[in-house]
């Protein structure tokens, strides 16, 4: 009887040793996810401030090539006024050397 006790008593005790090694070791991953959830979530930030500031990179862009076509269509237009002055210009210069 006593040596059955003591059977059990061993037992128990293994048994709460690989209880304390299992505790140990699921604390250690809970510690692993709080970890990573912790980067996730700044992860999560840097790609919600990225894509905001991508927004406002292209409305930049946008303005930028919107402007540029603005120039592109008054410089036509002045090197257009340009070429009818110098025709004019010409014109009447020509009488005046006849």
């Amino acid at each position: 009887h006593e040596q059955l006790l003591k059977m059990m008593e061993e037992r128990m005790m293994d048994v709460e040793q690989k209880l304390r090694l299992v505790k140990r070791l699921l604390q250690d991953k809970v510690n692993q996810l709080k970890e990573q959830f912790s980067k996730n979530t700044k992860a999560d930030a840097m790609v919600k401030d990225l894509y905001i500031e991508n927004a406002q990179l292209l409305k930049a862009l946008e303005m930028t090539e919107q402007r540029q076509k603005t120039a592109e269509r008054k410089n036509y237009l002045l090197e257009e006024k340009i070429a009818n002055l110098n025709r004019i210009v010409k014109n009447l210069a020509s009488p005046s050397f006849n």
